[in-house]
């Protein structure tokens, strides 16, 4: 493939020493993700995704490979500057209302004022928060939270939304519309990189599932790799931690 990928690690390595204990937690990992592709990661708890995560937002630094965002180097401002991200407990400042809440977040990415309000407007209107944009966010349930940080995360109109357990902690109809709104935006052409443990929300959106086990790569490939008539997600999934864990 001669085009730039919209995320790739290359034998990305990131090792921590916690007093007298020197751990590592991903262990020369390699991935792409092709622009515009929907990818789902997943792995048990402990298995190194948040950390991986962390470093393709700039948050920590490899010990040793890269981590690359369109080409960028992920510790530079110019990658961070082209990603949405939610966290998986989102939090906001909670004395300000949403609007006054997405106002300063597009004023810290520099947007025009006329634009900042176009957008806050199809924003809220997209999360269904149009009707609670001047109420205080710490008034918000848990699955408004939600979706005031997803909003956030697309105020800057970012070409890659990263993604870490976008449903966590939602009621069935609260996850059933950050589904729908994660295949608008992949209808919109983003590129999508997701961590979750909900495997069915992966076999919904996503093109491509890359998983990860104890710091290392198990597997990549299309949704139809990793399931199929004979077995779902969920025993692929299963068999391949089992298998990994024998070997």
């Amino acid at each position: 493939m001669n085009s730039i990928p919209a995320v790739e690690m290359n034998q990305l390595t990131v090792e921590l020493n916690q007093g007298k204990q020197h751990q590592r937690i991903l262990d020369q990992v390699s991935f792409r993700v092709e622009e515009g592709k929907t990818v789902g990661f997943i792995g048990p708890n402990g298995a190194g995704k948040t950390t991986a995560l962390h470093v393709l937002l700039g948050f920590m630094a490899p010990t040793t490979g890269r981590a690359m965002i369109f080409g960028e180097d992920s510790q530079t401002p110019e990658a961070r500057a082209k990603i949405g991200y939610l966290s998986e407990h989102p939090e906001a400042y909670r004395f300000l209302t949403a609007w006054e809440y997405l106002d300063l977040i597009g004023k810290l990415f520099s947007i025009p004022a006329s634009l900042r309000k176009k957008r806050i407007e199809q924003l809220l209107n997209d999360v269904e928060l149009q009707d609670h944009a001047h109420k205080r966010i710490a008034l918000y349930s848990r699955g408004m939270l939600q979706r005031i940080g997803l909003a956030q995360a697309l105020i800057n109109d970012p070409d890659l939304l990263i993604l870490d357990e976008p449903t966590n902690g939602l009621d069935p109809l609260g996850r059933m519309h950050i589904r729908n709104l994660i295949e608008r935006l992949k209808g919109e052409g983003k590129t999508i990189f997701f961590s979750s443990h909900e495997l069915s929300a992966i076999e919904t959106v996503c093109d491509e599932i890359i998983m990860i086990h104890q710091g290392k790569i198990l597997k990549q490939g299309s949704l139809s790799d990793f399931m199929n008539k004979e077995h779902s997600l969920e025993e692929t999934f299963l068999s391949l931690l089992k298998t990994s864990t024998e070997a």
